[in-house]
């Protein structure tokens, strides 16, 4: 098998706003389901609106007299006009809730697509991405899509019926003003067209400088500790006002373009009603209208011209939403690097053999950018089945690397990793389902990530459905039971945020309970026991050989007394495994293990031990 270890963000999209909200659209049928009814309302809600004009011109024109008012017909046209708006204010009611309910249900659905889809984009993908850009397109970007479908969609879907209703009833008034009208507003049309594709262009780069202002917070948090141990608020604000400051130098350029717009439609509808009254005087003496027909005409003028002085705002939220719109997308037409088989061929998928699982590499190289050097680089080897396996090497030797593709959170760029055994057969890690691999094989991280909940809860991601007494009982079967007594509320002790209220090594603790209820058959540790105290160093030591016990065991060890408990120890430098066997064969060898082992020896006499790699 050969994989793509290297993402390639989508390229920047020149598509126009129209082509955006069609491909939207398409993965929105919630909300393309309900447009019609939705516009039928619309276009109801505008009645109560053209009904004014319209009783205005039969009351000038037949309800007023030389003789006097047709009291009855003025009665009658104002109960009509009446009703009317209350059917409208109905119809307003019924098309806005419509609206906000097929909004809300299409981009909750959207923004969950987009927050699954980030999680099955690779690890290089996530890496390659600032957290706090993925964040934002997965939350501000669909936020401001869900301001403008309700707020401007309101607007809109009322301009839209305004529109056509207007210029129906103007034609029937007449057709020569009503063409005026139009010819007036045609510069216009040609206008419009222009600062849209301005106004995606200066939306674009808004929304960008969105994400990157969320970037810098989200990592002047997550670093604080960092930033107050050296000293460097100064340095770090300093970044974090250049970002916003980005940001208020491209909301700027929008505005302005914005301002351009609304200046235009004012110029033109003030234009347009002038042009009306000078032509509609003209045509009232020469008799071709009565003044309840040019007095109507005006009002339907001021009816069709709101909707152009409005679409300044309407195109400013809807170019922005646009922006964020397509920057969602691109998130999730993004194809994952590494893909489920039983999703995209499901045909292929093969069920791993059971019982105990070996590793097995098949010529597998692997780089993480186009022509870098490969972090492994041919690597063939085969571990057998319940084998404690302790991989030792300096820092960027290929460790991390072989972990990472054990656990298939990427694939080598050439050859084929297998899990299996020589009595059920070996399967290549591509055909098999992700849900059957994550409940077979399971990797706890060197920094032991927490949830903000409570000890049970976090270890219950290994094993849900269990309840406070199972989880006790884990803690009891790895000698932690004790230590879990010693919280202030047990098994209930809430951790924090990524952990937090929890020292290092405890955090580790509750990740080795929780990969304990998980019970895989295949175990990859990152050892984190240099950034512990020697008690917790103790505990941990002995919960990972209850954890380990008859269980394949891939460790990353970072400490050689790690590397003197396993089975077999794998030295990897350079990206090769350069030597393969026993702590004892190995170190009476000669070879990088040995003067590994001696430095350790050399420094041991009262020194900490030293960590490796």
């Amino acid at each position: 098998m050969t994989g793509s270890a290297q993402h390639t963000a989508p390229a920047q999209r020149t598509e126009g706003a129209l082509a955006t909200l069609r491909r939207g659209l398409r993965m929105m049928p919630e909300f393309r389901r309900g447009l019609p009814v939705t516009f039928a309302l619309a276009l109801v809600a505008t009645a109560g609106r053209v009904v004014v004009p319209i009783a205005v011109q039969q009351v000038i024109d037949r309800g007023l007299t030389p003789g006097g008012a047709d009291l009855e017909l003025v009665t009658w046209l104002i109960a009509g006009c009446a009703l009317v708006v209350v059917l409208t204010a109905v119809a307003v009611y019924r098309m806005n809730v419509r609206l906000f309910r097929t909004t809300e249900t299409a981009l909750a659905n959207l923004r969950a697509r987009a927050f699954r889809h980030v999680h099955d984009l690779s690890v290089l993908h996530q890496q390659g991405e600032r957290r706090g850009s993925l964040v934002s397109r997965v939350t501000s970007d669909v936020d401001q899509l869900s301001v403008f479908m309700q707020w401007g969609g309101v607007l809109g879907l009322v301009s839209v019926g305004q529109l056509f209703v207007a210029t129906v009833v103007m034609f029937v008034y007449s057709w020569q003003l009503t063409l005026l009208v139009l010819v007036c507003f045609v510069p216009l049309v040609f206008a419009v067209r222009w600062f849209a594709q301005r106004l995606v262009r200066v939306y674009g780069v808004v929304r960008e400088r969105v994400g990157d202002v969320l970037a810098a917070v989200a990592e002047s948090v997550v670093g604080a500790p960092t930033v107050r141990a050296y000293g460097v608020r100064g340095r770090t604000a300093a970044r974090l006002d250049a970002a916003i400051d980005r940001h208020y130098r491209a909301q700027v350029e929008a505005q302005k373009v914005t301002a351009a717009v609304f200046v235009s439609g004012e110029f033109v509808a003030a234009l347009a009603n002038a042009a009306v009254v000078v032509v509609g005087v003209l045509l009232g003496l020469a008799g071709d209208i009565t003044a309840g027909t040019l007095v109507a005409f005006l009002f339907l003028v001021t009816l069709f011209v709101a909707p152009v002085q409005t679409a300044s705002e309407v195109l400013n939220e809807a170019q922005n939403a646009v922006a964020g719109f397509r920057r969602v997308l691109d998130v999730v037409d993004t194809e994952p690097d590494v893909r489920d088989p039983a999703v995209a061929t499901p045909g292929r998928v093969r069920a791993l053999p059971e019982g105990p699982l070996g590793v097995r590499f098949e010529a597998v190289t692997f780089r993480y950018a186009p022509g870098a050097r490969a972090a492994l680089d041919g690597v063939d080897l085969t571990i057998a089945p319940r084998t404690r396996v302790a991989i030792v090497g300096e820092t960027g030797s290929g460790k991390t690397t072989f972990a990472k593709l054990v656990t298939r959170l990427m694939d080598p760029v050439e050859g084929t990793v297998l899990l299996g055994s020589d009595a059920g057969g070996w399967v290549p890690l591509a055909d098999v389902a992700f849900a059957s691999l994550r409940a077979r094989v399971v990797m706890v991280p060197q920094d032991g990530f927490l949830f903000d909940a409570t000890v049970a809860e976090n270890v219950r991601y290994g094993r849900p459905g269990m309840t406070d007494a199972d989880v006790v009982a884990a803690f009891d079967d790895l000698g932690l039971g004790d230590w879990l007594a010693g919280l202030p509320e047990g098994a209930a002790t809430a951790v924090g945020q990524r952990g937090e209220s929890l020292s290092a090594g405890e955090r580790q603790l509750v990740a080795v309970a929780r990969a304990y209820v998980a019970d895989p058959d295949l175990l990859v540790l990152d050892e984190a026991t240099s950034a512990v105290d020697p008690a917790t160093e103790q505990r941990l030591t002995r919960a990972l050989d209850r954890l380990t016990d008859g269980r394949t065991t891939l460790t990353i060890a970072h400490r050689l007394s790690t590397a003197e408990r396993a089975d077999e120890v794998l030295v990897v430098d350079a990206g090769h495994v350069v030597q393969r066997g026993t702590h004892a064969e190995l170190v009476d060898a000669e070879g990088p293990y040995a003067r590994l082992h001696a430095s350790w020896r050399r420094s041991s006499a009262g020194e900490p031990e030293p960590v490796i790699g």
